[in-house]
């Protein structure tokens, strides 16, 4: 099969029959679409030309470039390959899967990183109370924190989705749905900007039903949410360098130093597996010494 044709055909299966998020369509595209490019630099035009030789190839290209990829991209690179000739195979396009010995390279593990509650509360604080965009962005800033949710999940919250009191409809990864708790600072938080600062922007703008609003009422970007939280941990004198995920990272490192059972934390924050959510179960050698030197009865 021609190489556009493949390609095309594969994301269609894992947009409607997978049904992966824009986001991550969007990744393996990108991906791929430098996989046909150096193809078709090959004078590759068909994937029946693709052999365990080639793939290869282009691996070791990758990995040679200059400036050396992440191990984490190199990864995810191979990954969207694999993913797309294994497709090709299982569908009878093509007769065996030339990818079958490819192995991504080891990726170190990076332990994420948190806020300290104090930072977090200093975050959480930073945007004004009296401006109406700053009661938006502490609603925005609370909500992330109290739920765990991801950035495009947020902006994603339509106004009907707070329509369970102390609980929040979230569309994660696939379109799947969690309820998560709310907490009542978030949901104070949430219902000062409802009723101060909404209308308001809603007014500027066309009638949309997501919660949160940009300064002329189109919903907000993620983009913007991003910026959000970048001015935010400058007024809150926060050094170190705050992302999107940020809060999330800190929302399930705080609940798990605060005991919550590892499993829960998983429903919470939307993770297909409890490996992934295990990378927050990480303790620093003083936690450990000061729990051993409170627990055991011979620490002493």
């Amino acid at each position: 099969m021609q190489l556009d044709r493949a390609l095309d055909t594969y994301l269609r299966h894992v947009t409607i029959e997978r049904g992966l998020s824009e986001h991550t369509v969007a990744a393996y595209r990108r991906d791929l679409g430098s996989y046909l490019e150096w193809l078709s630099a090959e004078d590759i035009s068909d994937t029946g030309a693709i052999t365990p030789a080639v793939i290869g190839r282009f691996v070791a290209d990758r990995a040679g470039a200059v400036p050396p990829p992440a191990a984490t991209s190199l990864a995810r690179l191979q990954s969207s390959v694999r993913g797309w000739h294994r497709f090709l195979a299982r569908e009878g396009i093509e007769d065996d899967d030339p990818s079958g010995r490819l192995r991504p390279p080891k990726a170190p593990q990076r332990l994420p990183k948190a806020l300290t509650i104090e930072q977090v509360e200093r975050l959480l604080n930073a945007p004004s109370a009296e401006d109406p965009l700053g009661i938006r962005d502490r609603a925005l800033l609370e909500l992330l924190y109290a739920t765990g949710a991801r950035v495009s999940e947020a902006v994603g919250l339509d106004v009907d989705d707070l329509a369970h009191g102390d609980v929040l409809r979230l569309r994660g990864k696939g379109s799947k749905e969690r309820i998560v708790p709310i907490g009542s600072y978030a949901r104070a938080a949430v219902d000062a900007y409802l009723t101060r600062v909404r209308p308001g922007l809603a007014a500027k703008g066309r009638a949309s039903a997501r919660l949160f609003l940009g300064a002329r009422g189109a919903p907000l970007s993620r983009q913007s949410a991003w910026l959000v939280i970048r001015a935010a941990a400058h007024l809150a004198q926060i050094s170190s360098e705050v992302s999107p995920h940020t809060l999330r990272h800190s929302f399930a490192t705080h609940l798990l130093q605060g005991g919550a059972d590892v499993r829960v934390v998983q429903e919470l924050l939307g993770h297909a597996s409890v490996a992934t959510t295990q990378i927050y179960t990480h303790v620093s050698v003083e936690a450990l010494r000061d729990i051993y030197a409170t627990s055991h009865p011979r620490a002493r």
